[in-house]
């Protein structure tokens, strides 16, 4: 093998005096040596680095806290549940919480999608579908504005390709006009306005047109069933259902009138209108609440002092009318206060022992002392008005409405943490306050007036206090259950969600993660998660039945309370019956002058 040759080739000179090195100047460029100190310097400067950030310090904040004092005016008393995936609840990452409510959500979702797609609800332990709610494909619809609010596009454009491609109308031919309206309908324009998607607003257009008459009654109070095969109003249908809720008769009263507003068709205004003309002009100055109406007469026949669902209902849509038409309706605002002071000097009590204040229908002119998980949504709503009435409310009136929503808020809470689950149950019967002689001792408004006689002492209002006292036994309780579910309801979800945006005070937001890790705990299943047959029992025995309103409303309302406020921000949207977000808006001069908007 022939050998390479060398690339370096070495001159030897040859042997004789070696010439005088020339003379070199004592200087040099200056670029050299700052080229060889830079490596120095930045090697000593990490290490100095290195050194501070291992120093035994304090962590820097990046600013002060913001005080947010709360809303009795005294000092708070924060609660931190023991987090189950030690989070230390003074350093907690909200960010984390709202994805970890959306990992649930999704959990829910894609059972109900894989095993029951076509029905209303999944039946999470035996992973079926069942139809509850004439087969509207219930939680397809209620789950919709969710994914967009949760920001999970992907599953939200595919979910709007099924209701796109499939008939509006549901399995049923008779439907409640109630549902037709807050549910399916308040779904697509609630989507419509948070995405954008035109087809959304064909098919609430195309939904609602069709929906009108049920309006085709003798005062234009809408049917409670319609048929929605053959478009008209059956006689025996209207003489079964003659008699109607004052909820069933304000249903439409959001969906329509913003539907008005985004397609300029006068006629759904008008429709709606009319009912709220009826339902002004037939005040009295009754101190009770009007909640059955005559469809054929269009006035009230039945009134009585209690706050179920349904009344409840209609106060939600009277305020929510007014804040969702930019505060410009005064009837609806002056409605929901006449009936709102109602139910605070007459239907609330308090309890001895522990204070608890808390909603009692009057049945006979007796108090019932039972108290529904429904009931919960009312302190909600109360903050609510607060928020948007500001210093338009005069003081006294605002301290009372807080007072009455912080009492309320704490009662449902402690409903959830006296249970061994950490879930509330269904119903309880609460102890009445009497004297040794049977006289009724308890109700509230009688209590807060001799505190502020007594020059306000004390730790707050009566029934409004917040601690963390817990108990197992009944008699400690102030309460029985009756009813030991829970069925994953969204009311005091919601409840939580504004009474954090509105008053910022962290308690409320503590007390939803620990409503949310207890779901988790003992909700949870394989596919979805279930109802609780006995909140007292761990393990919790389970039902078979994962509601549509969990994925809808509870699940957004956890998610919301720990995102940022521009998620659905409080000002600027108004949530209607089943959870569907719709924006606030204002009447154009055109506007007013076509629907004749006084």
């Amino acid at each position: 093998m022939p050998r390479r040759t060398p690339n370096l080739v070495i001159t030897i000179p040859p042997a004789g005096p070696v010439p005088p090195t020339p003379s070199r100047p004592s200087w040099r460029p200056t670029a050299r040596p700052l080229l060889r100190i830079f490596p120095w310097a930045v090697a000593c400067t990490l290490i100095l680095w290195i050194y501070l950030l291992r120093a035994d310090k304090p962590p820097l904040r990046l600013h002060s806290p913001e005080h947010h004092p709360p809303i009795d005016g005294h000092k708070p008393h924060p609660f931190h549940p023991q987090n189950q995936n030690g989070e230390d609840s003074a350093v907690v990452t909200w960010e984390k919480r709202s994805e970890r409510v959306k990992t649930a959500f999704l959990h829910a979702y894609d059972s109900y999608t894989e095993f029951a797609t076509g029905f209303d609800e999944l039946l999470p332990l035996s992973a079926k579908g069942i139809d509850r709610s004439e087969g509207w494909r219930a939680t397809l619809y209620d789950s919709l504005t969710t994914l967009h609010v949760m920001a999970i596009r992907d599953t939200f454009r595919r979910s709007l390709a099924i209701i796109a491609k499939r008939n509006v109308w549901p399995k049923e031919k008779y439907v409640r006009f109630q549902d037709a309206v807050s549910r399916q309908l308040g779904t697509l324009l609630s989507s419509y306005a948070l995405s954008g998607e035109p087809v959304l607003l064909t098919m609430a257009d195309d939904l609602a047109s069709q929906l009108l008459f049920a309006f085709n009654t003798t005062h234009g109070l809408p049917a409670a069933v319609i048929d929605v095969i053959s478009g008209k109003l059956p006689q025996d249908l209207v003489d079964r259902h003659s008699n109607m809720s004052w909820a069933s008769i304000q249903t439409s009263q959001l969906e329509m009138k913003y539907l008005a507003h985004i397609t300029g068709r006068p006629y759904y205004y008008n429709k709606t209108e009319t009912v709220m003309t009826i339902v002004h002009n037939s005040q009295s100055a009754s101190t009770m609440i009007p909640v059955t109406w005559r469809v054929d007469t269009g006035l009230p026949i039945t009134f009585e002092n209690a706050l179920s669902s349904e009344n409840y209902h209609a106060l939600d849509t009277l305020l929510k009318q007014w804040i969702l038409t930019a505060k410009s309706d005064r009837r609806t605002l002056d409605l929901y206060l006449k009936y709102v002071n109602i139910i605070l000097n007459q239907l609330l009590f308090v309890t001895e022992k522990r204070g608890l204040l808390y909603l009692s229908d009057i049945k006979d002119g007796l108090p019932i002392h039972t108290f529904h998980q429904q009931q919960c949504a009312f302190p909600g709503l109360l903050a609510l008005g607060v928020h948007a009435l500001g210093i338009s409310l005069p003081l006294k009136e605002r301290e009372l409405h807080l007072w009455a929503a912080q009492g309320l808020a704490y009662t449902c809470w402690v409903t959830y943490g006296d249970q061994t689950s950490g879930l509330s149950p269904e119903l309880v019967q609460m102890k009445a306050w009497t004297s040794s002689t049977g006289e009724l001792l308890g109700q509230w408004m009688p209590h807060l007036r001799e505190w502020e006689t007594k020059g306000k002492k004390g730790n707050g209002p009566p029934g409004t206090a917040q601690n963390d006292k817990y108990f197992s036994s009944e008699d400690e309780r102030d309460y029985t259950i009756l009813d030991h579910q829970h069925r994953l309801r969204p009311e005091l979800s919601q409840t939580f969600y504004l009474l954090w945006r509105t008053t910022k005070n962290s308690r409320w937001r503590d007390r939803a993660w620990s409503i949310f890790e207890s779901l988790e705990l003992h909700a949870r299943t394989e596919h979805g998660y279930a109802t609780l047959l006995d909140v007292e029992r761990v393990p919790p025995p389970l039902k078979d039945e994962m509601p549509s309103y969990f994925l809808g409303q509870t699940l957004k309302y956890l998610y919301l309370i720990f995102s940022n406020d521009d998620t659905v921000a409080v000002n600027s949207w108004v949530f209607n019956i089943h959870g569907h977000p719709l924006p606030v808006f204002h009447w154009s001069d055109w506007e007013k002058e076509i629907f004749q908007i006084t």
